[in-house]
């Protein structure tokens, strides 16, 4: 596993789309913090947040798209089928491997946070608790990414359907807004991302929130696990 792992994060960082993921979201975060914070002249974060919910949406196939579907089209997959590592060890490597360089994406947020600091005092809890609920969103969108890039040789192809889902669920709360039968309104609310995510924004911790992240996490990792387990006795 470990060394899948640092096969993984060799590959991103030996090609421009660690250092382009990276970049992107630094870019983004830096701009709408230098707006909606330093230029309004306030600490809170939470328009910071709410806005890179949507950038995450274009981020996260760029860190996933590579995953599977490269080691196919180069017939590598081939030496991970037949080796001994379990297939669990092998996709959990490969997802930890995104979570890493997401996670120093949003190590700018710390460093936001300290600029706030020669400003007034900035509500730490609230930017951990943002912090938090970013990791648990994209924690999601990756283990959606990689099952997408599971079922596909094509890079491209990998790449647009994850942001195609992607969009297809952060418009969920858009078509609950405009549905009129209260059943079908209720099963939307419940799978909505961005409803839950902005709780977080907002410095609302919630135990169902957390847990339906994580579930999702859980599932498409499953699900992902499955597709390699049928292909490797296929």
């Amino acid at each position: 596993m470990s060394a899948i792992f640092k096969r993984e994060m060799s590959a991103y960082f030996s090609s421009p789309v660690g250092y382009v993921v990276i970049a992107a979201f630094m870019f983004f975060s830096g701009m709408f913090f230098y707006v909606q914070c330093l230029y309004s002249g306030t600490t809170n974060m939470y328009a910071v947040f709410q806005s890179m919910f949507f950038i995450i949406l274009f981020i996260i196939p760029l860190l996933t798209m590579k995953l599977f579907a490269d080691d196919r089209k180069q017939r590598t997959d081939q030496a991970i089928l037949t080796s001994p590592v379990g297939i669990p060890s092998v996709v959990a490597a490969k997802y930890m491997s995104a979570l890493v360089v997401f996670l120093i994406c949003l190590s700018s947020y710390i460093i936001e946070g300290l600029v706030l600091s020669f400003m007034a005092q900035p509500d730490w809890s609230v930017i951990i608790g943002n912090v938090f609920g970013m990791l648990l969103l994209g924690s999601a969108f990756i283990a959606i990414g990689i099952f997408i890039s599971s079922l596909t040789e094509s890079v491209i192809i990998a790449a647009i359907a994850s942001f195609a889902i992607n969009v297809m669920i952060n418009l969920v709360d858009t078509i609950a807004s405009t549905v009129s039968w209260d059943f079908l309104k209720n099963i939307l609310n419940a799978v909505s991302f961005q409803s839950k995510y902005s709780n977080f924004a907002l410095g609302m911790i919630s135990l169902s929130d957390v847990v339906f992240f994580v579930t999702v996490t859980l599932l498409f990792l499953f699900l992902t696990d499955r597709v390699i387990e049928k292909r490797r006795w296929a």
